[in-house]
């Protein structure tokens, strides 16, 4: 079903001058002369229905939003085996049938291998890396674990999930539980090998992607403090990734460890792992040379066409932001104001400026607030996968953008945060905070129960 295309004024006008504006630190920081609902500046839509997320930005050409709405039907569109009419291609082997499967209502997904709707999926690796400095593919296993495949092919491997609950209490008497995830492979096509490394990944909101894509490269190295020169015992990092288009390492801003540099990289590399779908950026099938190579399913050309890939990677990009709500609460102000003094703002940036788009204006030097840096981050053992991807080791991961996090629950029914799904309240998800964010976590939990809730309140304003 389409996705409801509610487009609500974003204030264009009041908007229209950043279109000039040069990043600078005073600008950052004049909140006076902005309206801080406006996460995504002129990108910015105000509507909270279940559909908010797939709203198109606005001042898109005639041309433009039918691509859009191309774009659109194909990221909703369920993929079958090829020979087919039309939307073929899917597997051999695979995790999911569409792109909507696994990003619901274009934000979070379903945190499970075997219900409907399901969306998470495991990358699996041996020690090493391959000659672009990434994961090193396991052998009969590639870089991605496919639990499904079509008809006559064997899955390779399937995956039972269960959890662990720890309860924790606050010193004020407040309760919660956090609950760790296992994996647990069994039925494998082949052995597994020796010393494969698992890391889950939960199907992420794909809306403002566009904007972050738009943010310069200088921004975001600004940011980096590797070796902690402020002593703020923050030392974000850049991840270098392999780009197959460009054949360069790049700077990495996409994906949980900021594995990928484009969007078209990373639309196109779903499509591959996720689906089996071949393109011109990714024209080998995930299961390249392994037994489930059935050639009854494969195509003598890419299984996606140009302009059908170009189209979702242009449906992405040009997804708008939700505005902020209740910005003038006085319990929202004081979670803001406890955010800043806790330093998540250390790591959850508030705000920046995009780079020049001359082909769309409304992407154009925006000042946005999606509150991450993009940067990888070490977050301690208790949320290490410990399995490194190029530069981002087995403890570290990407700040994740907080833009539209108090929407999940309205979008996608029960929230669930973090790279894996495992916290089901944004208190989980805070209390899971290690390592460089240990010193913010122990100080939240220390607030008085009041304030701890107007930093909730603050959040889910977002």
């Amino acid at each position: 079903m389409k996705k409801y295309k509610i487009i609500a004024i974003a204030a264009a006008l009041a908007c229209s001058c950043l279109m000039c504006r040069k990043p600078n630190a005073a600008a950052l920081n004049d909140e006076q002369n902005f309206d801080p609902r406006l996460s995504g500046g002129a990108a910015t839509f105000f509507d909270v229905s279940s559909g908010s997320f797939g709203t198109p930005i606005s001042g898109l050409s005639a041309r433009d939003a039918h691509v859009h709405d191309v774009g659109d039907q194909l990221f909703e569109q369920s993929f079958v085996a090829a020979p087919a009419p039309r939307f073929g291609g899917l597997g051999p082997a695979f995790n999911n049938v569409s792109c909507a499967n696994c990003h619901h209502n274009d934000g979070f997904g379903l945190p499970s291998f075997d219900e409907v709707g399901s969306s998470l999926l495991l990358r699996i690796s041996i020690p090493g890396a391959d000659e672009h400095g990434g994961p090193l593919a396991a052998p009969g296993f590639g870089g991605q674990l496919q639990n499904r495949a079509l008809y006559g092919v064997k899955p390779e491997a399937l995956v039972d999930l269960s959890y662990t609950e720890t309860p924790y209490t606050f010193a004020d008497g407040e309760k919660a539980s956090l609950r760790l995830p296992a994996y647990r492979l069994y039925d494998p096509y082949i052995p597994l090998p020796a010393g494969y490394m698992l890391s889950p990944r939960l199907g992420p909101p794909v809306f403002g992607l566009g904007l972050l894509e738009g943010v310069p490269e200088a921004t975001i190295m600004a940011f980096a403090d590797p070796t902690d020169a402020n002593n703020d015992d923050i030392s974000g990092k850049a991840n270098r990734v392999y780009n197959p288009v460009t054949k360069r390492q790049e700077l990495g801003r996409f994906g949980m460890k900021a594995n990928t540099s484009t969007l078209q990289v990373q639309v196109a590399t779903a499509f591959q792992q996720d689906m089996g779908i071949t393109s011109y950026v990714q024209p080998v099938k995930s299961v390249h040379g392994q037994q489930q190579m059935n050639n009854a399913y494969v195509s003598a050309t890419p299984d996606l066409a140009d302009t059908a890939l170009d189209a979702v990677v242009f449906y992405v990009r040009t997804l708008a932001v939700p505005a902020r709500r209740n910005v003038t609460n006085a319990r929202v102000i004081r979670g803001m104001q406890l955010f800043t003094a806790l330093n998540c703002t250390g790591c959850h940036i508030p705000t920046m400026y995009t780079g020049v788009n001359v082909n769309l204006p409304t992407l154009s030097a925006q000042r946005i607030h999606p509150y991450t840096d993009l940067l990888v981050h070490y977050m301690g053992d208790g949320l290490a996968d410990n399995r490194p991807d190029y530069d981002a080791n087995g403890n570290e991961w990407r700040t994740p953008p907080l833009w539209g996090i108090g929407m999940f629950e309205q979008t996608n029914g029960v929230p669930y945060f973090l790279h894996d799904g495992r916290a089901r309240t944004l208190t989980e998800a805070i209390l899971w905070h290690g390592g460089e964010a240990e010193k913010s976590k122990t100080k939240f939990t220390t607030l008085p129960k009041a304030d701890r809730a107007a930093v909730i309140a603050f959040l889910q304003s977002l």
